[in-house]
């Protein structure tokens, strides 16, 4: 499909947003008022026309209509004023909920699921980003068929359309199972490549460096910078969906993998964490993890607490981390100091000061490569001279008489499984061992 025809589509796509507030919901309104704030971002990433926003508080949701009889026949009603042909719901909705819905408003009814993987099928641009962005999309609808009805014979296209499209899903259950599974079986064979790559890169003794945040935190612009890539960047929820990766150069001159990974983003799909987990390995095989924040953002408590949540989910959480806190420069002076407390280890940068990059690099370089130490070794011990270098970066060497003497800056994790191998020359812990005695 050209760019023109899209345009003309999505266009054609005019909203209504509809959030849910519930007594037995764990969040405040402050949080249910920037979830829906939130929803419009992702509309308007999708294409959306957004028209207005609406609120229900309910102590619970309503089985058959979700937001409750009365409220339906004012969205209705608003519906019909506003001339629209969508209604978009923050939360999740079941099948019989949509059929429900669409029976009573007769326009498309899209939740927040459907919206996100939507943008995804629109961000997906290599083989492993489309079949990791179809699978999620049969995954959740596989159990929703019975109540897509009207939205299966809406030929207008738009936003809950793309990716499988309406053929696929007016096929019969069994047809997607089948599909669903060559896609799980040509995803695995995407996950072997990928893991060879990996192995290749830890038999190389490369690091590895994963850049995790909450979508549009600034991961793109840092990878841009960092690394001279050339890689899209867009103030849009989103923006890079494929992860890439590119070489960076420490202050040191050591190379590092510095690799991108998909933005997070509250209630982010559980399919879609799912299908997207041989992407988000990354961050389970890098040495260190970035994780981007968006200092300026209203909500950054909040969107730190769910790139944690995701990590943990991932098997990540316990990953030697470094939190950076990006944009300061849209950050009141008077708020760094005040708001910006973080747990562990933290940088306060701006991505297009090269002053603030060149502190990155540094922080990233002591994290990686640990203390100076100071080693003397026999020149005939060719060996441990070997293991010298393999164990860190040397910053000098000199011969001093029948001895080779190094001043190296070690791997902390290297020198944990192999430093006992160097305790006889290790100069710097003899001096400690004396100063302690002293």
């Amino acid at each position: 499909m050209d760019d023109a025809a899209y345009d003309a589509r999505s266009a054609n796509d005019r909203a209504v947003l509809v959030s849910l507030v519930t007594s037995v919901q764990k969040r405040s309104e402050a949080m249910a008022a920037y979830s829906l704030q939130e929803l419009v971002r992702l509309a308007e990433t999708a294409g959306v026309q957004v028209l207005e926003t609406m609120t229900q508080h309910r102590e619970t949701p309503d089985a058959r209509s979700f937001i409750g009889k009365g409220k339906v026949e004012e969205l209705k009603q608003r519906i019909e004023q506003l001339e629209a042909n969508t209604a978009i719901f923050d939360q999740e909705l079941s099948g019989a909920q949509v059929r429900n819905l669409e029976a009573a408003l007769d326009v498309k009814i899209i939740d927040r699921t459907q919206l996100i993987l939507d943008i995804f099928a629109q961000r997906a641009n290599t083989r492993e980003g489309i079949i990791q962005v179809e699978l999620a999309q049969l995954s959740y609808l596989l159990p929703r068929l019975s109540g897509h009805g009207k939205n299966l014979s809406r030929l207008g296209g738009g936003i809950g359309t793309r990716g499988p499209g309406e053929t696929k899903l007016e096929t019969d259950r069994r047809h997607i199972r089948n599909r669903i599974s060559d896609l799980k079986a040509q995803l695995s064979e995407v996950v072997r490549h990928r893991e060879l790559h990996r192995e290749r890169r830890r038999k190389s003794g490369v690091f590895q460096v994963a850049l995790v945040g909450y979508t549009n935190a600034g991961k793109s612009t840092l990878l841009k910078r960092l690394t001279n890539a050339d890689v899209y960047v867009e103030n849009q929820l989103f923006a890079t969906l494929d992860p890439t990766s590119r070489t960076m150069s420490l202050p040191s001159g050591k190379e590092i993998v510095l690799t991108d990974t998909v933005g997070f983003i509250q209630n982010l799909p559980h399919d879609l964490i799912a299908a997207f987990r041989a992407t988000l390995e990354e961050a389970n095989e890098a040495d260190l993890i970035l994780h981007v924040v968006d200092s300026s953002a209203e909500m950054r408590s909040e969107q730190m607490r769910v790139v944690d949540e995701v990590l943990e989910e991932l098997g990540a959480g316990g990953k030697e981390r470094l939190t950076v806190f990006n944009k300061m420069d849209l950050l009141p002076p008077a708020e760094q100091e005040e708001l910006l407390v973080a747990d562990g280890d933290y940088i306060r940068i701006t991505a297009y000061s090269d002053a603030d990059l060149e502190r990155l690099r540094h922080s990233i370089q002591e994290k990686l490569l640990g203390d100076r130490k100071t080693f003397r070794v026999p020149v005939g011990k060719g060996d441990v001279i070997s293991l010298v270098y393999r164990i860190g970066d040397v910053l000098e060497g000199e011969v001093d008489g029948g001895d080779m003497r190094f001043e190296v800056r070690v791997n902390k994790d290297d020198y944990a499984k192999m430093g006992y191998l160097l305790a006889a020359y290790d100069e710097s812990a003899a001096g400690e061992r004396q100063r302690g005695e002293n």
